[in-house]
């Protein structure tokens, strides 16, 4: 397969120039996996780390190896009853196993992976919903509804199988590859159905904007992340690229970072992708390592405070390239390009996809100029066809005239760079994990004394945001008693909030609905106010609107200590140079 040039924003008329149909892409993620397990039979496809401690005593598969564990597995999930329309579920932490269950299920029915952190009644709902017939599990007495395969027998049904042949028909370009689960804004998360051409075409365009065959590539977001399967899991199929899996917990291992910086040394790790939360801890790390093959770290799923960008750069001296991007459009959407620094943008829009902004109000949608803030949508051929319902897929409220809401505010200039101001939409996004603000208020409004709660993101130094909760009483009741309220009864750890805050009412619109964006901007405050009374800094702080953004104004003279301070959070802020009684 020959390659477009895809180095910087110049290239993207180019690109377009051929259509996405004329480029001889595979009809589907097994096709794709054939392809590479025949070409690339003998070349490192998979190393896979035990864990961080023990990362010097890895297993390596070829692609050959992979393409025939895959049909393995397919096979077992075939005798098993699984066809074209079933989906499999999944959970369990990252392995190599669990990768390959993934591309089997893909090739024989459609994966279903799901995220082991949330409460059980949610996993169920999911399973329940996507109708999985089975479930691949680490543990092997898991009570999902569902009958369960453990990884152990699978494991050894595995090896009695036929590693050659597929005993399936292959999936065409139409069939569903994927059930990828979203934050969503009901107390469950929607599911969101992937066809395999939006898979390819996808991974297509991620890998041709990663480089040359050789870039090697880590790979430590979990595979229930999108982000996991899309970027560092298919795009290296095309090429033969090698990828490195960091062991089961990935980025959530804390032995993972103090050998981080002599992991991509020993395998020249060219490519990563992470929140910044990641980004963050590993910039506090001691460099003990050589790490010129580093060039492309990407950064997405959360804003990027400016003092991460900053201290990433100071400690390996390479810049860090953000994306944009959502489940509901396959991915990414919006890309950066190393070298090419666009401050405040996440990227230009990707090739084959259309994206802009617009009004919305009771006329419809009206297009806006470049550079004019309005409600992001986005066109293209990795559009979704809707949230699974009833075992179909519904674009009702989420697609029209093949235009993704993406539920977040931003603008679009004229060569296509994307610049964000905000989310429409209320998700609270934790270290880059979606949080339903549904599920925290509905806890709080289960307490006899609550009258009425809604849940925000508080901006936060290392996850970017964490929960919190305002809330209005029928009775006089301490917020500690309501902060032990709900960490007993929110269905996820990460979901229990920080803060209760106890106000007379919550800001409503015209037609009653909360507003949260008055919350938001007393939360800035909040914080702002904490930082600068923790300074000794005899400062007002207020928040004021910039088109719509919310700024945070430090009513004092700037000094070195404040900058360093609020540019760690995410939130625009700037001093007015003068002190409250000046």
């Amino acid at each position: 397969m020959t390659w477009p040039r895809y180095d910087g924003p110049g290239d993207l008329a180019a690109i377009e120039a051929v259509p996405l149909a004329d480029r001889g892409l595979p009809e589907s993620t097994y096709e794709l996996l054939r392809q590479a397990g025949s070409r690339f039979a003998d070349r490192p496809a998979l190393t896979l780390l035990p864990s961080g401690e023990a990362w010097e005593h890895p297993e390596t598969w070829t692609y050959g190896d992979l393409l025939a564990r895959v049909h393995r597995i397919a096979n077992v999930l075939t005798d098993l009853g699984v066809t074209r329309r079933d989906a499999v579920g999944l959970l369990a932490p990252n392995s190599g196993d669990v990768f390959a269950a993934t591309l089997a299920a893909q090739a024989v029915g459609i994966a279903a992976p799901v995220n082991p952190g949330l409460a059980p009644h949610q996993v169920r709902e999911l399973l329940e919903t996507s109708g999985a017939r089975l479930v691949i599990a680490a543990d092997p007495g898991l009570d999902v509804g569902r009958p369960v395969l453990s990884l152990a027998e699978l494991g050894s049904r595995a090896d009695a199988a036929d590693p050659v042949r597929l005993h399936a028909e292959p999936p065409r370009g139409t069939d569903f590859a994927g059930y990828f689960h979203t934050g969503g804004s009901t107390g469950t998360p929607k599911i969101a159905v992937h066809t395999q051409a939006g898979e390819v075409g996808m991974a297509w365009t991620l890998a041709a904007s990663t480089g040359d065959d050789d870039l090697v590539l880590l790979a430590a977001l979990p595979l229930f992340h999108v982000n996991a399967l899309l970027v560092t899991g298919l795009p290296p199929l095309f090429k033969g690229q090698h990828v490195v899996w960091a062991g089961p917990l990935g980025y959530r291992d804390p032995a993972l970072y103090p050998v981080f910086w002599r992991i991509v040394e020993r395998y020249r790790i060219g490519a990563m992708s992470a929140v910044p939360t990641v980004y963050a801890v590993l910039a506090q790390v001691p460099l003990d390592a050589d790490i010129s093959s580093l060039t492309f770290p990407i950064v997405g799923a959360a804003p990027l405070p400016a003092a991460v960008r900053r201290q990433w750069r100071e400690r390996t001296g390479v810049d860090l390239v953000e994306g944009y991007g959502l489940t509901e459009g396959t991915c990414a959407s919006a890309r950066g390009f190393p070298g090419v620094l666009r401050p405040g943008t996440v990227g230009q829009r990707m090739p084959y996809q259309e994206v802009k902004a617009v009004r919305i109000d009771g006329d419809g949608r009206t297009d806006l100029p470049p550079g004019e803030t309005g409600v992001l949508v986005i066109r293209g051929p990795n559009v979704f066809p809707g949230y699974l319902r009833d075992g179909k897929p519904d674009p009702a409220g989420k697609v029209v005239d093949g235009w993704l809401d993406t539920g977040d505010l931003g603008s679009v200039d004229a060569e296509g760079f994307v610049r964000l101001a905000g989310r429409a939409k209320d998700l609270i996004i934790r270290g880059g994990h979606n949080i339903d603000p549904a599920t925290i208020e509905e806890a709080l409004l289960a307490h006899p004394a609550v009258s009425g709660a809604a849940a925000i993101g508080r901006p936060d130094r290392h996850s970017g945001e964490v929960p919190v909760v305002y809330v209005t009483l029928h009775a006089p009741t301490p917020s500690s008693e309501l902060l032990a309220w709900a960490a007993a009864r929110v269905p996820e750890r990460a979901a229990v909030p920080k803060d209760v805050h106890i106000v007379p009412e919550i800001p409503l619109t015209a037609v009653g609905k909360q507003y949260k964006p008055a919350l938001r901007q007393d939360t800035l405050r909040r914080v702002a106010e904490a930082e600068v009374a923790a300074l000794g800094l005899d400062a007002e702080v207020t928040v004021e609107l910039d088109r719509d953004e919310p700024v945070v104004v430090v009513h004092a003279t700037p000094s070195a200590t404040l900058e360093s301070t609020l540019d760690s959070y995410a939130f625009r802020w700037r001093h007015t140079g003068r002190s409250p009684d000046s």
